[in-house]
């Protein structure tokens, strides 16, 4: 018998994971893009997957380029319309992280039809539309199928001027590290689908997974942003490190200044946390030191959902990031600088 919208459902229940936290650990990941083909060559494709980036861009040929990306993942919140919305963030957040603008998407949605009902995917696709409208864009169209599980998600095609385009891999030594959100999503989450998480703090993951990292749009247009990324699934430590590999750099992060949201230091404390922390730790671990200690390791593996920008910025640029940032009534978190590569671990935390 089909769920219908009016009986309580906890959607997180109908998934063996929760949001990005269902991500592929990176070490698996490598595994599964291994290819012998390699990508054909083609002077337009200005990044593929080869660096790991948030999106592929291709050039227009008018001094603009295409941005193409898709995400999508099982329920993190037990509320269609606030996984739909979150899950939509979460996919334009790739485009913002390149610099760009996104201009539409188009829905990917697995429904379990027989046990949720079609009255349940309405609010979760509804979700995202409000999500692509407080982008500004049209949720164009789609495809659905009845699955076992329930994932939804968006591909989104955005535009950006070449000039303005932020990867992963282009940091340089001396630039400073920025966060635009607290860590400690992946934790909340999973004191969420564990039933521990308290009702006065139901809203403080989901309010900050619904917020939309649309000032990557306007960093875009500084020179002295000279890479950007959003936190997701791999976690800060994660996504760090494809930063500094990508560009022969070392992190020094100051373990005092990341912002993490304070309920998730009581969650911790009494055991929630995610198993995707620990995968995430395993291929994490030969490259960072300082971070031994379980409350460290866990916080900067957490798996985020619709996290925040980490930005890399030369320090003659931090007065008009900082004032970007303040405009658009992002909090400003410095989180430490890059150096130097070497051959020792690639993060330091201090």
């Amino acid at each position: 018998m089909s769920t219908t919208a009016a009986e309580p459902v906890r959607l997180t229940q109908f998934s063996h994971g929760a949001g990005c936290g269902c991500k592929i650990a990176p070490a698996q990941l490598e595994v599964i893009l291994q290819s012998a083909l390699g990508t054909l060559p083609d002077p337009r494709l200005l990044v593929g997957y080869g660096s790991r980036d948030d999106a592929a861009v291709y050039d227009l040929g008018d001094g603009r380029a295409l941005i193409s990306t898709t995400d999508f993942f099982s329920p993190i919140v037990d509320d269609a319309a606030d996984f739909g919305r979150i899950a939509a963030t979460n996919a334009l957040s790739d485009v913002y992280a390149m610099g760009g603008r996104p201009l539409l998407a188009v829905a990917i949605l697995g429904w379990p039809v027989d046990k949720l009902g079609p009255e349940l995917a309405q609010r979760v696709v509804e979700g995202g539309r409000r999500a692509c409208h407080e982008a500004g864009i049209a949720l164009a169209g789609g495809h659905s199928i009845d699955a076992p599980e329930p994932f939804f998600g968006l591909a989104v095609t955005g535009e950006v001027s070449i000039t303005h385009i932020k990867r992963n891999d282009t940091a340089r030594a001396g630039d400073l590290l920025f966060l635009t959100k607290p860590l400690g999503l992946g934790i909340l989450s999973t004191a969420q689908k564990r039933g521990k998480l308290q009702e006065a703090h139901a809203h403080i993951a989901r309010d900050l997974m619904c917020r939309l990292n649309d000032v990557g749009t306007a960093l875009g247009g500084v020179a002295g942003v000279h890479a950007m990324t959003d936190v997701t699934g791999f976690g800060l430590g994660g996504h760090l490190l494809e930063l500094c590999q990508g560009s022969g750099l070392r992190a020094e992060v100051r373990y005092a200044d990341l912002p993490v949201i304070p309920e998730a230091r009581t969650y911790l404390a009494e055991g929630c946390y995610p198993d995707g922390a620990f995968r995430n730790w395993k291929s994490l671990a030969p490259h960072i030191q300082g971070a031994a200690a379980m409350e460290r390791m866990l916080l900067v593996s957490d798996p985020q959902t619709s996290g925040g920008l980490l930005i890399a910025v030369a320090p003659d640029a931090r007065p008009e990031v900082e004032r970007i940032l303040q405009d658009a009534s992002v909090p400003i978190h410095g989180i430490g600088a890059l150096n130097d590569g070497s051959d020792g671990p690639s993060v330091t935390i201090v």
